[in-house]
C-alpha cells in the first residue's frame, strides 16, 4: 500500500489548526510564530510532492481510491495531474504569506490563526478530490473559516461584506448542485474523470429520469451547464457575478485578503478547468461568443472600476478580476473543433493560464501584504491621497512593493509577464477579435498601477507621514524570498512549464472533439 501523500498533506493543515486552538489564548505572539512555522512546514510538504511528481507524465498521480458510499456510488477518490500541483503549491506559498500580512493580529490569534489553517486545509481537498461529493464537501466547507474571518476580524462593515460573500456563493453552490443532482440520476456516477469522458452520452439519460422526454437534449444540456457555470462563475468570480468581491476584500483583513484573492479564488478557476470545460465542452463550444464577451467584460470593465477607486485594497480587488479574466479568456478559447494547426497556439493558452494562477497568487497575495504594512504604519489608512513621498524616507519599502506592483502590470522581466504573454500569444489565432479587445485591460491595468506608485510613492511627502518607518531588518528577509521568486519565475518560467508541459498536452487533447 503506498503513503497516501494527498490525505496527509490535506490532514496537516486540520493538526496544525488543532495544535494552535489548544494553546493558551491569553498569548499573541506563540500562536502567530507556530503557525507561521506550521506553514513553512506544510510549504515544505508540498514542494516535497512537487519533487516526486513525474512530470513527464500527464496521467492522475499520488491516486488513492475507495469504497465510502457504495449505495450511492461515491467514492473517496484523490489524484492529482500539474493543474492539481499548481493549485496545492500556490496555495502552501499564499498561506504562509496571508500569516505574515497578519503578524500584527492580537485579537484572539489563536482562533484566528486556526481558521487560517482550516480554509488551506479546505483549498486542499477541494484541489485533490475527484468525486463530487467529496469535492462538494471541501467547496462548502471553504465557506466557513472564510465567512468568520471576515466576520470577526474585518472592519465596520465586515458583517455586511461577510453575508454578501456567503450568500452570493451559496447561491452558486445550489445551482451547481442541482446541475449534478440531475447528471448523477442519468449517470449513477459522481466521478469527474468519468463524467468527462461520456461526452454527450448522459443528455437522454438526464431528460428520462427527469421526466422531461419532451425537451430538447441540447437545450437541457444548455440549462445544465448554466447551474454548473454559476457556481464557478461566482467564485472567480466573472462580471457581472463580481458585486461580492470589493466589499469582502475590503473590509477583511489584509492577511485574509492575501489568502482570498492569492488562493480561494483559483478555486473558481480550478473549477473550470477541472469540471467545467471537459464535461461540458461542446456546450462552452456553441456558447463560445458570449463566454468570450463574458470574459472581456471581466477583464476591461474591472480594470476601468480599478482606475476609478481611491482605497488601495479596493483597487487591488478589481485588479484582482482582471488578472482572472485573463485566465477564463483562454480558457474559453481552448475549446474549439479539431484543427491541428492551432495545437500549439492551445498548448500556449493552457500554459499561460497555469502560469497566470500561480504568478497572480504569488504578486497580488505580497501587494496585500505591503498593503497591512502601510495600514499598520499610517494608523489604518489605505486612500491613495492620505501617502506621497514615502520613497523619501522608506526607499527599501517603496522598492520592494515596486517590483510587486510592475509584476502585477506585467513588466518583462517578473513573474506576472510569462503567463499573460502565452495567454495572449495562444488566444490572438485561437480568437483574434477577442484577444484585441482584451489588450485594452493591459493598458489600463498600466494606467491604475502607474497611478498607484506615483501617488503613494512621488510627490510631496505627506505632514503625517513624516516618521512613517521603512522595513525592519526582519521585514525584509521575509519578503526576499517572494521577490526573488518573482524575479526567477520572470526570467525562467521553464522551471514551472518545464514541469507541466505533459499535462498541458494531455488536457489540450482532452478538450478536442
Amino acid at each position: 500500500m503506498t503513503f497516501p501523500a494527498l490525505t496527509a498533506l490535506t490532514l496537516l493543515p486540520v493538526a496544525a489548526a488543532a495544535v494552535l486552538l489548544l494553546l493558551p489564548q491569553s498569548s499573541s505572539k506563540l500562536p502567530r510564530v507556530i503557525a507561521a512555522a506550521l506553514s513553512l512546514l506544510i510549504l515544505a510538504c508540498t514542494l516535497l510532492l512537487w519533487v516526486r511528481f513525474d512530470h513527464t507524465s500527464g496521467a492522475l498521480q499520488f491516486q488513492e481510491r475507495h469504497a465510502w458510499i457504495p449505495a450511492l456510488h461515491v467514492e473517496y477518490r484523490l489524484a492529482i495531474d500539474g493543474l492539481g500541483l499548481i493549485m496545492l503549491l500556490l496555495t502552501a506559498i499564499v498561506v504562509p504569506i496571508g500569516i505574515a500580512a497578519s503578524w500584527r493580529t492580537k485579537k484572539r490569534s489563536s482562533l484566528y490563526f486556526a481558521l487560517v489553517f482550516l480554509l488551506q486545509a479546505c483549498m486542499f481537498g477541494t484541489f485533490t478530490a475527484l468525486n463530487f461529493f467529496h469535492w462538494f464537501i471541501f467547496w462548502e466547507l471553504s465557506l466557513i473559516p472564510a465567512f468568520f474571518l471576515i466576520r470577526l476580524w474585518g472592519g465596520k462593515l465586515a458583517g455586511p461584506a461577510a453575508t454578501q460573500f456567503l450568500v452570493y456563493t451559496m447561491v452558486g453552490s445550489v445551482t451547481m448542485l442541482l446541475s449534478f443532482l440531475a447528471i448523477y440520476l442519468a449517470t449513477g456516477t459522481f466521478d469527474f474523470i468519468e463524467l468527462a469522458g461520456r461526452g454527450d452520452s448522459f443528455l437522454p439519460g438526464v431528460a428520462a429520469n427527469l421526466g422531461w422526454q419532451h425537451v430538447n437534449p441540447q437545450h437541457l444540456a444548455l440549462v445544465l451547464f448554466a447551474g454548473v457555470f454559476l457556481g464557478f462563475a461566482v467564485k472567480v468570480p466573472l462580471i457581472p457575478f463580481h458585486t461580492w468581491l470589493p466589499a469582502a476584500y475590503s473590509e477583511a483583513p489584509s492577511g485574509v485578503t492575501a489568502i482570498l484573492t492569492g488562493a480561494m479564488s483559483k478555486m473558481g478557476v480550478y473549477g473550470f478547468l477541472r469540471i467545467l470545460l471537459p464535461i461540458f465542452a461542446p456546450q462552452i463550444h456553441k456558447l463560445q461568443t458570449p463566454l468570450l464577451w463574458i470574459s472581456i467584460a471581466t477583464i476591461v470593465l474591472s480594470a476601468f472600476a480599478a482606475l476609478a477607486q481611491k482605497d488601495l485594497k479596493r483597487i487591488f480587488a478589481y485588479s484582482s478580476i482582471n488578472h482572472l479574466g485573463y485566465c477564463l479568456l483562454a480558457a474559453f478559447a481552448l475549446v474549439r473543433t479539431s484543427d491541428a494547426a492551432l495545437l500549439p497556439e492551445q498548448y500556449a493558452a493552457f500554459s499561460g493560464i497555469l502560469l497566470q494562477v500561480l504568478s497572480h497568487a504569488i504578486t497580488a497575495a505580497t501587494i496585500f501584504w505591503f498593503i497591512s504594512l502601510l495600514e499598520n504604519r499610517s494608523a489604518g489608512t489605505r486612500l491613495l491621497t492620505d501617502f506621497g513621498g514615502l520613497r523619501r524616507i522608506a526607499p527599501v519599502f517603496a522598492g520592494l512593493m515596486g517590483i510587486a506592483l510592475f509584476s502585477s502590470l506585467g513588466l518583462p522581466g517578473l513573474n506576472g509577464f510569462p503567463g499573460e504573454f502565452l495567454i495572449f500569444k495562444g488566444t490572438f489565432p485561437l480568437v483574434p477579435w477577442a484577444a484585441s479587445i482584451s489588450v485594452l485591460g493591459l493598458l489600463i491595468t498600466a494606467v491604475f498601477i502607474l497611478g498607484v506608485i506615483q501617488k503613494v510613492f512621488t510627490g510631496p511627502l505627506q505632514p503625517e507621514r513624516a516618521v512613517f518607518p521603512d522595513l525592519t531588518s526582519g521585514e525584509r528577509v521575509s519578503f526576499a524570498p517572494v521577490i526573488a521568486l518573482m524575479f526567477v519565475l520572470g526570467l525562467y518560467p521553464q522551471l514551472v512549464l518545464g514541469a507541466l508541459n505533459s499535462t498541458v498536452i494531455s488536457y489540450v487533447h482532452q478538450l478536442r472533439f
